[in-house]
């Protein structure tokens, strides 16, 4: 008897040796669950509470910018063609009585604790109601605080509390080949999150907008997507979505944002004053060509020559004629059409800036002071929006 005890104590004495060593090297295998005889072997999921970030994952920018991301719903009341009530027209037309209303999609970005979000203006042009759904499901009306066509962004206000914020980054900082998530409501689906870097930046003459600087991205952007975040790896807004290049509709990894460095004085200006105030100085500019140079006998290399000049305009004031080719708005090189553009919007109306430009073999410098851009109408086709 006291053999097996001693037997007995032994093999115990063993098997919690055994259990403490391997609880303590490789306590993984103790997280073994064997059913019906062990023919089947399942390893249970770590617990919620020790989950961890997997290498390289985004999850965390998501996370942290996806709350400030909205999905925008607009509606345009339904219009009565205006001759519905002519009989004639009735009795050749029959009674088409009223139009069916149109409804939009797309997407924005809380910017301010305050409501004010950030869109596309092709998202909000001509709707008479916007609803907005956080993506915590709370719904509100959107008003228009204001927009801004010629950079096709818009602002507009809810009133609802504790609403999260997106933190604005510095786009001037991006590089090709910084990896960037986009955030929206493609087709309509609920909100989604796509992958991929910068591709290129300072897009422009695209013939979207008047003024172009565009982000371009592989990040899959879709109709619905307009209006919504182009972030960081930090979770930081870097851009808002706007557009894409395709042939069939959908995203083909060619996508275009406008940088939170354009939208952030869009929304100051509309913010504080109601509308975006660029400075305008009336002439015709054009990208300076070998040909333009000959014909106007000028013998610069770089920058936009001036093939005309409003009459009593800020630029004819301050002394610039056709064929003078400017080079530098205040501490701006400019070598296109869009620089000069670009640079003339950024100044201050009424107050003066130098322009250095070259009048045939003759460097000079001008003082012109700005006027204020007049509001103009630009033509896009809707393939070139998403």
């Amino acid at each position: 008897m006291k053999r097996t005890w001693l037997l007995f104590t032994q093999a115990v004495t063993v098997l919690l040796a055994a259990y403490f060593v391997v609880s303590t090297l490789k306590p993984e295998w103790l997280n073994r669950r064997t059913s019906l005889g062990g023919l089947v072997s399942v390893i249970e999921a770590p617990s919620a509470g020790t989950a961890s970030t997997a290498p390289g994952s985004l999850s965390g920018a998501a996370k942290k910018a996806s709350p400030a991301v909205v999905s925008i719903n607009t509606s345009k009341a339904a219009r009565r063609n205006p001759r519905s009530n002519d009989p004639w027209f009735r009795f050749f037309f029959g009674d088409q009585g009223v139009d069916q209303p149109q409804v939009g999609l797309g997407s924005g970005v809380i910017v301010s604790a305050d409501g004010y979000i950030l869109t596309n203006n092709h998202v909000v042009e001509g709707a008479d109601e916007i609803e907005v759904t956080l993506n915590d499901s709370r719904h509100a009306r959107g008003k228009v605080i204001g927009t801004d066509p010629d950079t096709d962004l818009a602002v507009l206000k809810i009133e609802l509390d504790k609403l999260p914020v997106i933190v604005l980054g510095n786009s001037d900082a991006l590089q090709v080949g910084d990896q960037v998530l986009a955030i929206g409501n493609p087709f309509g689906v609920g909100q989604t999150v796509t992958s991929g870097i910068v591709s290129a930046l300072g897009r422009n003459q695209l013939g979207i907008n008047m003024f172009e600087n565009f982000i371009q991205t592989d990040a899959a952007i879709n109709p619905g997507n307009s209006g919504g975040a182009l972030i960081d790896v930090n979770g930081n807004l870097e851009g808002i979505n706007t557009a894409i290049y395709s042939r069939s509709g959908g995203s083909m990894g060619i996508g275009f944002a406008i940088p939170v460095s354009m939208a952030k004085k869009v929304l100051s200006d509309i913010v504080t004053e109601g509308k975006v105030t660029r400075g305008w100085i009336g002439v015709e500019p054009n990208d300076l060509s070998p040909e333009l140079a000959e014909t106007f006998g000028v013998k610069a290399s770089a920058g936009v020559i001036i093939t005309g000049v409003l009459q009593n305009g800020p630029a004819a004031k301050a002394g610039i004629r056709p064929g003078d080719v400017i080079t530098q708005v205040g501490e701006d090189k400019v070598d296109n059409v869009q620089q000069l553009l670009t640079a003339v919007a950024g100044l201050r109306p009424g107050e003066g800036s130098r322009f250095a430009l070259q009048r045939g073999s003759d460097r000079m410098e001008l003082n012109v002071t700005p006027g204020t851009r007049p509001k103009t109408q630009i033509q896009r086709t809707p393939a070139e929006r998403e």
